[in-house]
């Protein structure tokens, strides 16, 4: 992997003056379809990693090591830069320390780590968020894991939400200050929010879980979001064609009428069948 080449892509999208919206993606199939289109960045989001591998809902059974795996068999299956959700580092501080090594290994090209109590306490049923001085521990541990300099590091919080956007705003501003690339925030839902914000901080901005006042590319552009989230349907379209398709057969209908179904060519595509034929020919033949 050119690890190098699709970091430093990145870096120029979020050091540039437009926003993106990634793809979503959560395999090597999905991420070669979402470069073929012509995404300029993946997403692999800690929910859809657990849908994913366990099948499990997201509520922090996923280790480092299963996500860690899946985002290198992402990374390797082509050229295009992915962005994941670290959660929150996987542990304390060090555990932050230890989960940045591992995905700059896996070759991400940019990853976040959140301010969230997770995984849930015993007795707790809502959203805690870890004290600022916590908060910024993780961050500088996140930094020191770092070893290549393009590998972009940025700070997540969803303190919007339940405690307002000055909460978000001072913690987004600790985080800055313990040198992180950027600020994800995950829940702002008006122009009002977001644009209380953009006066505050002269940072990349990241958004993910935006209302609907912050769909507009131009708009966000102007206000500092460099990459804006728009969920996570191509999984969930996935899960459902397999249903439907699964469903289908189970039911009697004929595999030549079924629905929906990629074609070859999609199918020799999205393996690279050329690019294999050609090694055939030149290392077996």
């Amino acid at each position: 992997m050119n690890c190098t080449a699709r970091r430093q892509k990145l870096r120029a999208i979020f050091n540039g003056t437009r926003c993106i919206h990634p793809g979503s993606v959560y395999d090597p199939i999905s991420a070669r379809v979402a470069e073929d289109l012509g995404f300029e960045a993946g997403m692999f989001a800690g929910s859809v990693a657990s849908l994913t591998v366990l099948g499990a809902p997201d509520i922090i059974v996923l280790t480092l090591t299963e996500f860690a795996d899946q985002a290198q068999r992402i990374c390797r299956s082509g050229e295009l830069p992915l962005i994941v959700d670290a959660d929150h580092g996987y542990g304390n501080a060090l555990n932050v320390k230890r989960c940045v090594e591992e995905l700059e290994s896996a070759g991400v090209a940019c990853l976040t780590i959140e301010d969230t109590l997770l995984p849930n306490r015993f007795g707790n049923h809502g959203t805690e968020f870890l004290e600022v001085a916590e908060g910024v521990g993780k961050m500088k541990a996140a930094l020191a894991g770092r070893q290549d300099p393009d590998l972009i590091v940025l700070g997540r919080t969803s303190a919007v939400g339940p405690h307002g956007v000055e909460d978000g705003i001072r913690r987004a501003l600790a985080y800055l200050d313990a040198g992180v690339d950027g600020i994800m925030f995950v829940g702002v839902k008006t122009r009002a929010e977001l644009e209380a914000i953009a006066t505050e901080l002269e940072a990349p901005i990241m958004l993910g879980g935006s209302g609907a006042e912050l769909q507009d590319p131009g708009y966000l552009s102007e206000c500092g979001v460099r990459v804006s989230l728009q969920g996570h349907q191509p999984f969930m379209a996935a899960v459902q064609a397999m249903y439907d398709t699964l469903k289908a057969l189970r039911e009697g209908t004929a595999p030549a009428q079924l629905q929906g179904v990629a074609s070859a060519d999609l199918i020799k595509q999205v393996t690279r069948d050329a690019s294999y034929q050609a090694w055939q020919d030149e290392f077996l033949s």
